[in-house]
């Protein structure tokens, strides 16, 4: 198997590459995972996308960085979680999400090519500083490494929409809903066809009341 093909939840998987590039531009942080002589490493590093590339930089001392130098293949993963599902069960409660992997092996810049690369990470970070701030000096330049990696093998994965209860607990007295967090923090949303009887539980309103605000209503959560 095909280690882009889900083992579990196979519905979920997305071959929509717009969907992983939004990803993508939407995270600073990527996680890369690396084999190293003493075992598994992963590394938080930024990420920024440039067409079909991925960027990443660290400095010349970097240990994970030295081994891709030398042709390490490494994993690249990104998540988005935009909130909590909420079900009657706690088996069937889970995480709305998104997430990316992207396999490869980085190349290091060219030369050439590095402070442009500098240059686009920066901007992903802060846009519009590049223009505000003095160019690296060759030293700093020397001191830092930019890599390159073709987004060629991927997999993604997207987990949204509402609980999937059993028949047994849908007709329980529970409550089951969704508690957003990135698009609209702190927004509780009741499962269609909850019955108006059943009150959000003390839980549910303390998780969102730490994600800012507290609303009820069961929008579609599709066009959010």
């Amino acid at each position: 198997m095909e280690r882009t093909q889900l083992t579990r939840e196979r519905h979920r998987a997305s071959r929509d590459r717009r969907a992983l590039y939004r990803l993508l531009d939407a995270q600073i942080v990527g996680h890369v995972g690396v084999t190293t002589s003493h075992g598994p490493l992963v590394v938080p590093t930024a990420i920024a996308r440039v067409g079909d590339q991925l960027l990443l930089h660290g400095s010349v001392a970097s240990g994970w960085m030295r081994l891709v130098k030398k042709g390490a293949a490494v994993a690249i993963e990104v998540t988005q979680v935009d909130g909590i599902i909420v079900a009657r069960s706690s088996f069937a409660s889970s995480i709305r999400y998104e997430s990316g992997v992207v396999f490869g092996t980085p190349e290091p810049v060219a030369e050439a090519d590095k402070l442009w690369a500098l240059r686009v990470i920066t901007e992903k970070l802060i846009p519009g500083r590049s223009r505000e701030i003095r160019l690296p000096t060759a030293k700093e330049l020397a001191q830092t490494v930019v890599l390159t990696m073709e987004i060629e093998e991927w997999s993604l994965k997207v987990s949204e929409g509402w609980p999937e209860d059993a028949p047994d607990d849908v007709a329980s007295d529970k409550w089951a809903g969704v508690v957003l967090h990135q698009q609209a923090p702190g927004l509780i949303c009741d499962m269609p066809g909850l019955p108006a009887t059943i009150a959000v539980p003390p839980s549910v309103r303390a998780l969102a009341a730490g994600w800012d605000s507290v609303s009820q209503g069961p929008p579609d959560l599709r066009s959010m």
